[in-house]
């Protein structure tokens, strides 16, 4: 697979739109913690080098990039918490993660390229859902990078107040030790009860209570 370039944003450029961003939310299949997604609007002019699917750089490397892309770009990034997830479903709040991040942008786009194969029903501009988009798109990968940091500091953070469940390397995700650990310590006020491993656990220990 070729390295992420521009030429999906230059066609829209083409088109007409003056501002596009390109979007990518993380954090769908972890048992805890928010989603978060981050909406990106590069300048064509001063793109920083090496960006691309998150997936495919080091922790390292992503943390230097991200440094550099809110250095070099308009970027904004948002989340939807724990308890909206488990009230609205994990794919909505994605969307809503995604529709605050464009929405925050301080400059406006008119066309966010949104990773994906939906594009979420209220997005203050008009998009195009790109399905692989963090690998074809600079602006997506570039987005994917960015919520990808946040989103891991955010769980290194959580994990410091609730030690035990490895989120410092396992970021939220179900994990052998993760699975354990709720077993062994039940759930915080961070895992999503909606999603089966925690809902499960749950139900047994409350099944053993009675």
């Amino acid at each position: 697979m070729s390295a992420p370039d521009f030429s999906l944003e230059t066609q829209a450029l083409a088109e007409g739109c003056l501002c596009v961003a390109g979007v990518d939310e993380v954090g769908r299949g972890p048992l805890a913690g928010p989603v978060t997604a981050a909406a990106v609007i590069l300048d064509p002019s001063n793109i920083p080098e090496g960006i691309n699917d998150s997936k495919k750089l080091t922790a390292k490397r992503r943390k230097v990039l991200s440094a550099e892309i809110f250095a070099h770009a308009s970027v904004s990034v948002a989340h939807a918490s724990v308890s909206e997830i488990d009230e609205i479903n994990i794919l909505r709040a994605a969307h809503l993660a995604m529709e605050r991040a464009v929405a925050g942008l301080v400059r406006k786009p008119d066309m966010a390229l949104v990773d994906g194969n939906m594009l979420p029903k209220g997005l203050p501009c008009s998009g195009r859902a790109i399905i692989k988009g963090d690998a074809r798109s600079l602006s997506i990968a570039a987005a994917s990078i960015v919520a990808k940091t946040t989103r891991d500091a955010i769980m290194w953070d959580l994990a410091q107040q609730f030690p035990g469940y490895g989120w410092e390397t396992n970021a939220g995700y179900g994990s052998k030790s993760h699975i354990s650990a709720l077993q062994k310590l039940g759930a915080t006020p961070h895992h999503r009860r909606s999603f089966k491993p925690v809902h499960n656990i749950l139900y047994q220990a409350k099944n053993l209570n009675h």
